[in-house]
Formats: structure tokens, sequence, C-alpha cells
């Protein structure tokens, strides 16, 4: 397509909408939008994310092994410049619980990036990665 990036919009269920609410808000200082009691619309690095309430439920625990790590399946996250991922490692690194703490995904390969995965308060996974040339981001 040779149309322009144009933003996503994705909608997660959360078991507990005012702490999901208040992480997003508040921990990963995402801009809040519109809201109702059942659901909150948040400005997720120009993308629209809706957190939506849903009862929770048994979920499985699945993951995929890649580069020596088991990365949750699914997440989602955004790619951020290098720089900005160190900082937003930093700011909240003491309020989540990373499942695989800040590094270098193949280090010194094509794809090189930093990475992180950490859980929402519900349960949903969220990676966060950056690549020092983002002409690799597809790079077979």
């Amino acid at each position: 397509m040779s149309n322009p990036l144009r933003p996503f919009h994705l909608a997660i269920p959360v078991d507990d909408v005012q702490k999901a609410r208040a992480f997003y808000r508040d921990i990963l200082q995402l801009e809040e939008g519109r809201s109702s009691d059942h659901w909150v619309d948040f400005n997720f690095f120009g993308h629209q994310l809706v957190i939506h309430y849903k009862e929770k439920t048994e979920t499985s625990d699945t993951h995929n092994e890649v580069d020596g790590k088991a990365v949750p399946v699914p997440h989602f996250g955004v790619v951020l410049a290098w720089e900005d991922f160190h900082a937003f490692a930093k700011t909240i690194a003491p309020h989540v619980n990373f499942i695989i703490d800040p590094y270098i995904r193949f280090e010194g390969q094509v794809g090189e990036q930093a990475t992180m995965f950490f859980y929402d308060p519900c349960g949903n996974a969220l990676e966060f990665k950056a690549f020092k040339d983002d002409s690799q981001l597809f790079v077979t």
C-alpha cells in the first residue's frame, strides 16, 4: 500500500476498568479520551487503544520461544525510537513486573532490536521494542 501510515484501533478486554485505566493513564502515561463505565479510549502512541470491560475468564498461558525467551502470545505494543525505548523502560521499571526484562534481541544480526515484555493488571501482555535502524523492521 502506498498510503501514509494510519493509526490502528485495538480493543482489549479488562476485568477491572478502573485498575486498567490507572495503569494505562498513570503508569504508561497515555492520554485518556472518551469513556463510559464499561470502556475507556487511550492515545496509544498515536493509535487508538480501547479497554473494554469483560468478566474474567480462564485463559491459557501460551508462549513461543524467541531468542531463547518465552514470548507470551498474544501480545501487542509499539515500536519506539531507540532513545525513547530506554527512557520509557526506566520510567516504567518501578511499576511493572517484566516478563522479559529490557534487552537487545538478535544482537549483531538482521533485525537487532531492544525489547521488553510485561502484563497490564488484567493480564494483557505488552511488548515495546525499538530498532537502532528502523529500516530493519521488516527485513528478512
